[in-house]
């Protein structure tokens, strides 16, 4: 399997992000419209609850095969959010998903140093979702927000 490596999604990338979909079953799992990535563009340019929001693609090899957004406030240390984390249709039941979320939570350990916590939430019907990220070590809190749970991972500080 190819190393899975993440990077922005900016003016020379957005239009194939744009092509990413999951499976029609799956949709609402993701977000409310399509293409996917069109409600993460918009969301980096309107900024939702006054965070910064930054539209990631997940690569193997040259191939763009999924997609997350990372929205946070800046300065803080538990207030990082995944939103739209998703591996395109084409791609999924290879290992990726697992792969893309390590890649991801290693380059915010490594990039934004002052996060401590990240939550995301998880449709109640999604069984897959929700085995990738306990495996991961995020755990519910007993929240919900837009009728999903929220789930919590709290990253280790070294000292």
């Amino acid at each position: 399997m190819p190393e899975i490596t993440m990077r922005e999604v900016t003016r020379d990338n957005w239009q194939e992000a744009l092509r990413l979909a999951v499976h029609p079953e799956q949709q609402r799992f993701i977000a409310a419209y399509v293409p996917i990535a069109a409600i993460a563009l918009a969301k980096a340019y309107i900024r939702p609850g006054g965070l910064v929001w930054i539209p990631y693609a997940f690569y193997a090899n040259a191939t763009m095969v999924g997609f997350t957004e990372l929205a946070y406030e800046p300065g803080s240390a538990d207030n990082y959010w995944l939103f739209h984390f998703f591996i395109d249709s084409h791609y999924q039941g290879q290992g990726y998903g697992k792969q893309a979320l390590q890649t991801l939570l290693q380059f915010i350990k490594d990039h934004f140093v002052e996060c401590r916590s990240i939550q995301l939430t998880v449709h109640p019907e999604n069984e897959r979702a929700i085995g990738l990220y306990a495996a991961a070590g995020f755990q519910p809190t007993g929240d919900e927000r837009w009728g999903e749970s929220v789930y919590k991972l709290l990253l280790l500080t070294s000292m």
